[in-house]
């Protein structure tokens, strides 16, 4: 038995398409028996198996539990919840090899996913491009096993929980209708304050707003909720609860690098001169930020499974990204959760000794553009990074070429790099004046007229 999986579905860090288009049943099937013969093959014998809010998923988890039990690969189901509590599954039953959380993230309704993690390190790039190869060949082991289900929300509440501090808060939530919001109304019980809470009941549909922090028209409600009842801040999370967004209490956005300023003077506290590592999109403040505090910034490559990597390798107690990964190693995991990063924040702010306002307005107002996405053919997305790369190499200019071109010039510093998901540029850029920005900018345009295009309409996620 072969299969073959459609070209657009198998990313770099994950396995996402639309419904009935681009991933059906027989892909789900076909991921199970990938997934389960590398797991086999490295020794292992049981999976866990988690799915979000989608209309979708649960289709998708029971043909991705057959081709588990088909190789003979045992499954704990743990049914519907966030990303991060298949990881905390994986992490800590004793005998679970590998998880599998079922997602489309922070994708329109009618897309899903797969997210997984194999004896306890992400399984992304070249391990999905294998499970592509194994299916056209037929390369899977044969087996039979069984599933069993178990119920492990409340002690990943719990455990989440561990990191609150006494001192009470008065917080909004808005789970977005995504697959966090259950846990986040166990979680709230659990800790002291006052807490009001936006539409945590679970809907694939997503009828108030999209379940994605970076955006801020989906922060909006919040914002209101917040002023309405004068809450100290606010903090939101996307459809399957690995990232985060925050509002301060006079409704500013804290954007991710922001808050990775607040988690990194909490962490160093406790880890004098730790590594923190964050991607090529944070601001300038934030690795000047980690250098003042006497932490070693690190600046490494954007993605979820990328960053995880590099902690492990560097030993690193935290880590984040301008997308609201956040990633503690700190007194936990080192995987990506929102709902554990909102818990942080109460307690940053608690042993820091000032409210989150406080914090947010203590920061430097750098001028800097939103995240800027555009469209460009796949075919030509990485070619056209690698000629800016060399104009910019022949001319001269200061460079960090860790994910894309990041130039540094005397107004502040602009990003060109090409997406690892999506057919899209993204570009950014930070200076310390509105005249600097416009001169960054204008870098960007004339690298991208020299490779024939130009900074269109900016495309969502």
């Amino acid at each position: 038995m072969t299969h073959v999986f459609h070209p657009t579905s198998l990313r770099e860090y994950d396995i996402r398409g639309i419904i009935d288009e681009t991933l059906g049943e027989d892909d789900a099937y076909a991921i199970g028996r990938g997934f389960g013969t590398c797991l086999v093959r490295a020794g292992g014998k049981k999976a866990a198996v988690g799915y979000d809010g989608r209309v979708s998923s649960p289709m998708l988890e029971e043909a991705l539990v057959r081709g588990l039990n088909d190789c003979g690969v045992e499954v704990v189901r743990i049914g519907m919840g966030p990303t991060p509590m298949l990881y905390y599954a994986e992490a800590i039953l004793d005998d679970v090899d590998g998880g599998i959380e079922i997602t489309g993230s922070h994708n329109p309704a009618n897309y899903n996913g797969f997210k997984m993690v194999l004896q306890g390190r992400p399984f992304f790039g070249a391990d999905i491009q294998k499970l592509g190869a194994m299916a056209a060949a037929g390369d899977w082991v044969s087996g039979t096993a069984t599933s069993e289900h178990l119920d492990i929300l409340d002690q990943y509440v719990a455990r989440v929980a561990q990191a609150a501090p006494d001192k009470p808060f008065r917080i909004g939530w808005d789970a977005g209708n995504g697959a966090a919001g259950p846990a986040i109304e166990k979680l709230v019980k659990m800790l002291p304050g006052e807490h009001y809470l936006l539409f945590v009941d679970v809907d694939g549909q997503f009828p108030n707003h999209h379940p994605d922090p970076t955006d801020p028209k989906n922060l909006v409600d919040l914002q209101r909720l917040v002023a309405e009842k004068k809450l100290d801040f606010g903090v939101a999370f996307d459809g399957d609860g690995d990232r985060i967004g925050a509002i301060d209490g006079e409704g500013r956005i804290i954007w991710g690098d922001q808050l990775m300023q607040i988690y990194a003077e909490d962490v160093l506290g406790d880890v004098p001169g730790a590594t923190i590592i964050a991607d090529v999109k944070a601001s300038q403040a934030l690795y000047d930020r980690i250098a003042e505090l006497g932490g070693k910034p690190l600046m490494w490559k954007t993605g979820h499974s990328l960053i995880k990597s590099k902690m492990k390798e560097t030993g690193s107690p935290l880590a984040g990204e301008m997308s609201g990964h956040i990633f503690f190693k700190h007194e936990y995991y080192g995987f990506d959760d929102a709902i554990y990063a909102a818990v942080r924040l109460m307690a940053a702010s608690a042993k820091l000794g000032q409210s989150v306002t406080e914090l947010r307005g203590a920061m430097p107002d750098m001028i800097n553009t939103p995240e800027m996405r555009f469209q460009v053919d796949e075919s030509r997305k990485f070619a056209v990074i690698d000629e800016v790369l060399a104009r910019l190499s022949a001319e001269g200019a200061d460079v960090n070429n860790t994910d894309g071109a990041r130039v540094n010039t005397p107004d502040g510093w602009w990003l060109l790099r090409a997406s690892n998901t999506q057919d899209v540029l993204v570009a950014r850029a930070e200076a310390s004046s509105e005249a600097g920005l416009d001169r960054l900018m204008a870098q960007i345009d004339a690298q991208l007229a020299a490779s024939g295009l130009e900074r269109g309409e900016t495309v969502g996620h």
